[in-house]
């Protein structure tokens, strides 16, 4: 059977009519399904209000203790249940999640280097058996990028690789495909162009599109746990748009 896990982050997590026509497409799909989101926009406008300082070191966020309480407020709480909600106005039975729900995901406080990231966590453990079991109760589980320890603390944790490590997990017991939902709608090849998506790319492609400059920044990494995630047996992962979501294309990256 597929299992179709979706990840929507950037500007669609804020914008609920943008989001709405992405969650109904995405409810169409044959198979079962899983929903991952951020909100990090969300979450640095609330802690502006509140005066907690956002810090930001190369794109990522130092959580510190009141950084932490903001990011579980606004992921775990308003956009996990706006999401739920929308999702059962849908006709989707939908159930929201951190990974301290049922011990779903566990993941440790990321070691101190060079940087401190603070409350962050890096991922150990899925427990695919215990989402199976929601899966085959015909529910929709709803993550939000919000993990823990194991020994009570929370942690706050990128919601790509949340996404990743769940496609991961699940392509033991399914056929896993993985939705990448961006603001663009697929891999560009001219980012000032946003009809020039790359239709599609094995790893090949990736290491000489990566030479030619084509692709760089911010789409590496995601780019590189799509590969990482097809090495680990996920069937296909889409990098798509709000468009691509709900009308087909994206950029599907593909093992050979």
């Amino acid at each position: 059977m597929t299992l179709h896990i979706l990840k929507v982050g950037g500007k669609v997590i804020d914008d609920l009519a943008l989001l709405q026509p992405i969650l109904e497409s995405f409810l169409q799909k044959e198979g079962k399904k899983i929903i991952v989101h951020g909100g990090g926009k969300k979450a640095s406008e609330l802690s502006e209000k509140l005066g907690i300082a956002v810090q930001m070191v190369n794109g990522r966020r130092i959580t510190d203790a009141a950084s932490l309480e903001v990011a579980t407020m606004v992921y775990a709480g308003l956009f996990n249940k706006q999401i739920v909600a929308l999702l059962q106005s849908l006709g989707g039975n939908a159930l929201g999640l951190s990974g301290a729900d049922g011990n779903v995901i566990l993941a440790h406080r990321r070691p101190v280097k060079e940087i401190d990231y603070g409350f962050v966590g890096d991922l150990d453990q899925v427990n695919a058996q215990a989402i199976h079991r929601l899966l085959n109760a015909d529910f929709t589980p709803v993550f939000c990028a919000i993990t823990h320890d194991g020994q009570g603390q929370l942690l706050n944790t990128n919601a790509d690789t949340i996404a990743s490590s769940l496609a991961t997990a699940m392509s033991t017991l399914y056929e896993v495909k993985l939705y990448l939902c961006l603001d663009k709608n697929g891999v560009l090849s001219n980012p000032e162009d946003d009809a020039s998506v790359i239709p599609s790319m094995n790893a090949a492609d990736y290491e000489r599109f990566k030479a030619e400059g084509i692709v760089y920044a911010g789409m590496l990494p995601k780019l590189d746990n799509a590969f990482d995630a097809l090495r680990q047996g996920v069937k296909e992962v889409i990098i798509c748009g709000p468009e691509s979501v709900c009308y087909g294309g994206g950029t599907v990256i593909y093992q050979d």
